[in-house]
């Protein structure tokens, strides 16, 4: 495989990662960003983020001289440029945060365009890896204002959590544009991934991104509902789920029920569509009925730890303790960007709880979540002291090995609460606690 000089601007989780597994293909990859303290972190191998077997690609594409860190998109243009041979493709992985309406904002990506159209090479591809609405690539033609520049639209699929794995080990890698050299070109970065390629037109690519995002969100808001029956009807969810996921035609991912589905893609992503399909007339009532479900989600749990807490539905947390496992989105992350148990803690806190919180990606102490909503500790066992119940937030596997008899005899209610479904309920109630989990019986201690 020839290697390729590559640009990538922005080094965010997409970024980052497109970067270092690029350059670990055998790319030349320089990154760039507007933060120059971080580029000088990145440059001596410190990464901001955690995402497993990251920094190890990054220190060792640094260290091989097919990765480096600069500031600016035009300074990426020029290092690239040193040896005669000038960026054949820049990645643009920017932020598109959720705009006014629900439509993502493309701030940056029109600013790196407007920063770098003169200074791209003739023969160069531009290619949109960030989450942008369809008809992106065609307002990128516009902007650019090169006939000799390629645009391609190269949506990323990569979990939290998992983004190295995922990127190396792709379902598939998916090409658009109306240029059928610039796509191939970019489709040939991917090849030593031997992933299936899609290649097709910019806006059929564009969608595809929110496509594949909504369908998860609708798919857990759906096992949600799920969950919700097994209670009504005393059937277990976990047995349901197991049964479903058994069907090809449905799998078993995303199956898990749990406080709602939350992070820096879905709630973005289902909005931006809602958004796209009311621009166009269409209303989009499934996908509107999968956000409100969620919105509900949050409610319902704290309804179920209530419940759990008080013998009532109804009843008053008001100077209830409580200690919530969990605060970040998902699980191998430290990300709490829209985290269903951030949404749950604040309406806890709201109905008059207090707070205690663990998370192994949370630092104590965290100013950023502290004060008035919750305290982050370190050590979950000192924070059990005489709490009135542990409610399970995100779905650590680090949780299952807590030594739940030690934490139910600090407990002041041997009490769990665990919106995940994460925990084995029979250790759990060995241990001498009463379990509630969501769409299960509730399991309690013998004698």
């Amino acid at each position: 495989m020839f290697a390729r000089r590559i640009a990538v601007v922005g080094t965010g989780y997409v970024g980052l990662t497109t970067g270092a597994c690029l350059a670990s293909l055998g790319h030349r990859v320089v990154c760039a960003d507007v933060d120059e303290a971080k580029v000088e972190r990145l440059s001596r191998g410190e990464i901001d983020i955690r995402e497993d077997g990251l920094a190890e690609l990054v220190t060792e594409g640094v260290a091989a001289g097919r990765l480096s860190f600069v500031v600016g998109a035009s300074t990426a243009l020029k290092e690239l440029d040193r040896d005669g041979r000038a960026v054949e493709v820049m990645f643009l992985c920017v932020p598109t945060p959720m705009g006014v309406g629900g439509i993502a904002d493309l701030a940056a990506v029109e600013s790196v365009i407007e920063e770098t159209r003169d200074a791209l090479p003739a023969g160069c591809v531009v290619v949109n890896k960030s989450t942008v609405p369809v008809g992106t690539a065609l307002r990128t033609v516009e902007l650019l204002e090169r006939s000799d520049v390629g645009v391609v639209s190269n949506p990323e699929f990569l979990r939290e959590g998992s983004a190295v794995h995922d990127f190396l080990h792709p379902d598939r890698i998916v090409v658009g544009s109306a240029q059928q050299d610039a796509a191939e070109r970019v489709a040939a970065l991917y090849a030593r991934l031997g992933a299936p390629t899609v290649l097709t037109d910019a806006a059929s690519a564009e969608l595809m991104k929110y496509a594949a995002n909504c369908f998860l969100a609708m798919k857990l808001s759906y096992v949600n509902a799920i969950a919700e029956l097994c209670e009504r009807l005393d059937a277990d969810v976990v047995d349901v789920t197991e049964g479903l996921g058994y069907d090809r035609r449905i799998g078993q991912s995303f199956l898990s029920p749990g406080p709602g589905w939350g992070g820096s893609c879905l709630p973005k992503d289902t909005h931006a569509l809602l958004q796209a399909a009311d621009s166009v007339d269409f209303e989009f009532r499934l996908l509107r009925a999968a956000i409100d479900t969620n919105t509900r989600q949050y409610q319902r749990m704290v309804d179920k730890i209530r419940t759990a807490v008080t013998g009532r539905r109804n009843g008053s947390l008001t100077r209830s303790r409580l200690l919530l496992l969990g605060l970040t989105f998902k699980a191998g992350t430290d990300d709490l960007r829209d985290s269903p148990a951030l949404a749950v803690a604040a309406l806890l806190r709201q109905a008059g709880a207090q707070l205690v919180a663990y998370d192994p990606g949370v630092a104590a102490g965290s100013t950023s979540i502290a004060g008035s909503l919750l305290t982050v500790v370190d050590d979950p066992y000192d924070a059990a002291e005489g709490v009135e119940a542990i409610v399970v937030l995100t779905e650590w596997p680090l949780f299952r090995s807590l030594d739940w008899k030690r934490l139910a005899s600090t407990a002041g209610t041997p009490l769990v609460v665990d919106t995940r479904n994460l925990l084995d309920p029979d250790v759990v109630a060995r241990a001498g606690f009463t379990y509630a989990g969501i769409g299960r019986r509730v399991a309690r201690p013998a004698g």
